[in-house]
């Protein structure tokens, strides 16, 4: 779009998978393949890093999913912009000021919102609290998870942005305030966020599966005690009488399992372990059988 990009910060290579290799942020990865200068501080609470970002003059600070809150003394550094009142802007993953925080776009599935949309906002000492720049909405379809929808928000993001920062440079934008009483918020995700409540709807659980892939993943386990991934399935509850958890058939469609209003239909789990697979293949395996009921580990 033209604009000069002097220094791209994100987080810090780490460690991962089971050979533990160093693995490069998406960020950097890009940033590297554009020519740009890349800064990694594990935290911008040292002068030191706030210095680094000071040399390099910016006169626009953007981020988005950064994944920490930036203390004032970086807030102010922009240059540009009369007292940095647009020095820091946000693109933040949800129509603010619904669901603030972390894990804004997986919250939103999870909790069977209709709708859900990106927000550019002017930056303040809090967290997702600043003045809205601007802001655009999407359905959240039957179909969608957590990691769709985020590949459409990112794209509806970066139109926003480049639609908004001409009119945050040149002070024609008329900041609007967000409304406190309609806050929400939307705190990281836990591993254990993804476990499944079978005595909750079919629907509920259908939305849980949906907004914890792709992670953390939503879970159960067998009687034995056997961990299971269960991936999304069609949000479609099927015909099934059974307790919460029950695992009432399985066939060549997958299983049929009870929750506490209605049954789903799984197509598709993962032991602990091992692979993806059909339950056909598990209960073949005298890992999974009808009557089976799925919960919490004993």
């Amino acid at each position: 779009a033209g604009y000069e990009v002097p220094l791209v910060v994100t987080r810090p290579d780490k460690p991962k998978g089971r050979g533990l290799e160093m693995s490069e942020t998406p960020v950097k990865l890009a940033a590297v393949e554009l020519g740009l200068a890349v800064f990694q501080p594990p935290g911008l609470k040292k002068p030191k890093n706030q210095q680094a970002i000071r040399e390099a003059k910016p006169d626009l600070i953007v981020v988005a999913a950064y994944g920490r809150i930036l203390p004032p003394a970086v807030l102010g550094i922009p240059s540009r912009l009369p007292h940095g009142q647009y020095g820091c802007i946000n693109v933040h993953g949800s129509l603010l000021p619904k669901y603030r925080g972390a894990a804004p776009i997986q919250w939103a599935v999870i909790n069977g919102e209709a709708l859900s949309g990106v927000t550019i906002m002017a930056m303040n000492e809090g967290m997702d609290t600043g003045d809205i720049l601007a802001r655009a909405g999407t359905p959240i379809e039957p179909t969608d998870t957590a990691g769709t929808l985020f590949d459409r928000l990112a794209a509806m993001g970066a139109d926003l942005l480049l639609k908004t920062l001409p009119r945050a440079m040149d002070g024609t934008l008329t900041p609007e305030p967000q409304d406190e009483a309609l806050a929400t918020m939307a705190p990281m995700m836990k591993k254990g966020d993804g476990a499944i409540d079978w005595t909750r709807s079919w629907r509920r659980v259908a939305d849980l599966v949906r907004g914890t892939d792709p992670w953390p993943g939503a879970f159960t386990f067998t009687p034995q005690g056997l961990r299971l991934r269960i991936f999304p399935f069609l949000e479609k509850a099927v015909v099934g009488n059974g307790k919460p958890g029950e695992v009432l058939e399985i066939d060549g469609r997958g299983m049929v399992v009870g929750t506490g209003a209605g049954a789903v239909l799984v197509r598709e789990l993962q032991p602990a372990g091992k692979r993806r697979m059909s339950p056909g293949e598990l209960a073949n395996g005298r890992k999974l059988a009808v009557g089976d009921v799925l919960g919490e580990s004993r």
